[in-house]
């Protein structure tokens, strides 16, 4: 297949319009994490409040993901992410005033990012279920190539943009283009047409069985989701709140933008790779993928210094790509459309709803036994995690859908 033929679904305009909007999300959204570390860091200096404000934003985010999911199924999922693209944007830009004016407070940013959380929950499902209603399941994986291809290259710009923004003029201008990036994300949104959906009417209870039924009669889902919820509390704590402590100390704060660029730059290879090589087994070779996101943690434990941790999240980035496109497609092909915001959001619940101990908790965690211990146990325990949701049949013998 040529490339011509691999960028087909971009001449429906709908699928333009959203992938634009994830464009502009994710430019921002790489920008801001590293900003608001580094804001946090500006006010106190410890690793425990920067694990604080990131807990601020996953516990509520966590609590209204499954009304975020029910909610996504039964309104119009356009104006979900435009309503909650515009909170998240006045949030940010309440974070951007506060840092810019230098009267920001750890619990300020805590209850900002709080609020910024429950917006999240309610756009993160409702962006799932949009590209499997604009084309069909068979051209979904170029769908999603392409659109995690655009989002790999604004986290590129983002990582770069974030390391000269926090370097160069401080974290208060970071979280105000976050701020005009979600605005201009609802914008676009706004301009978004989708095909109805059939909507019956009945209650949140009931909404909320049915999607759980969904969940757990997919072996191959649940597996993959009890996996992430051990893979990203140790990805959270491991590399996105020590990983900038460690930055801090040693290599410096441009340095930390820099490892997001490279990030970035592994995702575009990933989707490149994805969108050409198509694979027949989009969980199998995900997982796999999957392994490439222990040499991070093992740089910045042993050789944590910019050219091999950058040199590691290229590789993570790589790894990462290659599995959410995966991922994208088996949910997108596999799972009724109808159902899959509120599958989507038990997924979510589950890879993330222990995330705020891994963040809350590795600070003090790291005084008691040293900040390389950390980061070695926590490569340790990723490896062994991987190979043992590999091996299950259910994930190793799924199958993507052709015509």
């Amino acid at each position: 297949m040529s490339w011509r033929q691999d960028l087909t679904v971009l001449r429906q305009r709908d699928v333009r319009i959203f992938i634009s909007a994830r464009f502009v999300t994710m430019l921002g959204s790489t920008i801001a994490p590293v900003a608001l570390v580094f804001a946090v860091l500006d006010v106190s200096h410890a690793a425990g409040a920067v694990g604080i404000v990131l807990a601020a934003r996953s516990i509520p985010n966590i609590v209204f993901l499954l009304v975020g999911g029910v909610i996504s199924d039964r309104l119009p999922r356009r104006l979900v992410m435009m309503t909650a693209n515009t909170v998240s944007g006045l949030t940010q830009a309440a974070a951007a005033a506060l840092v810019l004016s230098g009267h920001a407070t750890i619990w300020q940013l805590a209850a900002i990012e709080a609020l910024n959380g429950v917006a999240a929950a309610f756009v993160m499902p409702a962006t799932t279920g949009v590209l499997p209603s604009l084309v069909e399941k068979a051209d979904l994986p170029q769908a999603t190539a392409i659109s995690g291809f655009a989002r790999s290259v604004a986290m590129i710009g983002g990582g770069a943009i974030a390391g000269v923004i926090v370097g160069l003029t401080g974290p208060g201008v970071g979280l105000a283009v976050d701020a005009a990036t979600f605005l201009l994300a609802a914008l676009l949104i706004s301009r978004l047409t989708l095909p109805p959906m059939r909507r019956r009417a009945s209650s949140m209870l009931t909404d909320l069985r049915e999607g759980w039924g969904e969940f757990v009669s997919r072996q191959w889902l649940w597996v993959i989701v009890l996996a992430f919820g051990l893979l990203n509390v140790l990805f959270t704590a491991c590399y996105q709140t020590l990983g900038p402590v460690i930055a801090d100390r040693t290599f410096g704060r441009a340095g930390w933008g820099a490892v997001s660029a490279c990030f970035g730059a592994g995702l575009v290879l990933g989707g490149v790779l994805m969108l050409r090589i198509k694979p027949r087994y989009p969980l199998r070779a995900g997982m796999a993928g999957m392994l490439l996101g222990a040499p991070v943690l093992l740089c910045l434990a042993l050789f944590p210094n910019v050219v091999a941790v950058a040199l590691a999240g290229f590789v993570l980035g790589l790894g990462f790509e290659i599995f959410g496109i995966g991922w994208e497609t088996a949910l997108g092909q596999h799972v009724p459309l109808d159902k899959l915001s509120r599958v989507s959001s038990y997924d979510m619940l589950g890879s993330f709803i222990a995330n705020p101990i891994g963040q809350l908790t590795v600070g003090y965690v790291a005084a008691a036994i040293s900040v390389t211990a950390v980061e070695l146990y926590g490569a340790a325990l990723y490896i062994l995690i991987v190979i043992a949701t590999l091996v299950v049949p259910s994930v190793w013998k799924l199958r993507r859908l052709t015509a």
